[in-house]
């Protein structure tokens, strides 16, 4: 979940938060494919339903970025009432029209184990992008941003905004995670509980449900209705009266706003509310105080990461990769990835941190 369109390509890996901390260039756990691809060739891009924002910037990226680079684009959506099956099917296609890298982003990274096996045998090369594909040996690479420090990020956020906004604790807190067929929702849950677990086991944070487990929180499809709906419930229940909701860990900006719909209409009025994606809708609510913060993952940065990677292997060099297993182990191999920095954003920031891209700075100055 993650990012916006903006010029500039800055492809900072970061050194934090990796077990290793070490770089790879063609060891055993780094060596990518041994595929041949060269201009002209064809590029497959997988990716899930267009169920955010961010997703449908996703294609657009890709096919500029790939015909930029002198490469045939195939790409693809999965249709989000049968989004796996469809995307299978997809691949499988893409395989046949003689892809010779597929970059995919998983509708569910735990299902697509036959398809990157079929992928491989064919010759290509298979790039997890933005959320890994789990439990394969199949996988040559992974792009995307940090994902464990964006779970960090929005619990500092989190509790940055509870002390300017709520003074001193303790505070009354509702967590929410994303849906458990992304293999990102738990790596964001996980580094958000990183940072939560010590305030909510020394008492400074109360999560009044006590629903704390990525089982009990999660977020079937990362769909905005199931946020809503969740959210009510848990005001219904724990939260009547004059119980205070002081603030909501979200795991994105879409259900931010969903949660934000709920307690309104509840009449909690003002938690702190963090998010992710810099999505458009979120920007203003952010600028005037009503969403606290988001994550700013540039779906450009991320796509032109996986072309130039395909441009690399096309001139025979081998890409500096991170072996980075908090981050981006799946199952079975910690995937060789390369590793982009998200920034968190609140009010303070959002000008600075959107310099560069006209709809979002735009945005960020009309509230500022």
């Amino acid at each position: 979940m993650r990012k916006k369109i903006v010029a500039g390509l800055s492809l900072a890996l970061i050194a934090g938060l990796a077990l290793s901390g070490c770089s790879s260039r063609g060891s055993d756990s780094g060596s990518g494919s041994d595929a041949t691809i060269k201009k002209g060739d064809l590029i497959g891009v997988a990716l899930p339903a267009k169920t955010s924002q961010n997703w449908v910037l996703a294609g657009a990226a890709f096919k500029k970025s790939i015909e930029d680079a002198g490469f045939k684009a195939d790409i693809q959506y999965a249709n989000a009432g049968s989004p796996v099956p469809d995307q299978q099917s997809q691949i499988s296609g893409m395989i046949t029209k003689g892809a010779k890298a597929v970059i995919i982003g998983a509708a569910d990274g735990s299902q697509l184990t036959s398809q990157v096996k079929s992928a491989k045998s064919s010759g290509a090369v298979v790039i997890a992008w933005d959320r890994n594909i789990l439990n394969t040996k199949n996988v040559d690479y992974y792009v995307a941003f940090n994902n464990y420090k964006v779970g960090q990020l929005q619990a500092q956020a989190l509790l940055k905004g509870l002390k300017e906004k709520k003074g001193n604790g303790p505070y009354n807190v509702e967590l929410f995670a994303g849906s458990a067929d992304d293999a990102n929702a738990t790596v964001f849950f996980n580094g958000a509980m990183n940072v939560l677990q010590p305030k909510i086991d020394d008492g400074t944070i109360k999560v009044v449900s006590g629903q704390t487990t990525f089982q009990k929180v999660q977020t079937k499809g990362w769909l905005a209705q199931n946020a809503q709906s969740r959210m009510t419930d848990l005001i219904s229940q724990y939260y009547s009266g004059d119980t205070k909701l002081d603030g909501v860990l979200s795991p994105n900006d879409t259900l931010a706003r969903a949660i934000l719909t709920a307690t309104k209409a509840a009449g909690k009025e003002n938690p702190v509310v963090t998010g992710q994606d810099s999505e458009t809708a979120s920007i203003p609510l952010i600028m005037a105080g009503t969403q606290y913060s988001t994550i700013y993952k540039n779906t450009t940065e991320e796509a032109q990461a996986a072309v130039d990677l395909v441009t690399d292997l096309s001139k025979g060099n081998k890409p500096d990769t991170k072996i980075d297993k908090t981050n981006n182990y799946n199952g079975v191999k910690t995937v060789p990835a390369i590793e982009l920095t998200p920034v968190l954003v609140t009010k303070d920031n959002a000008v600075e941190a959107y310099k560069g891209n006209d709809t979002l700075e735009k945005l960020a100055k009309a509230g500022s």
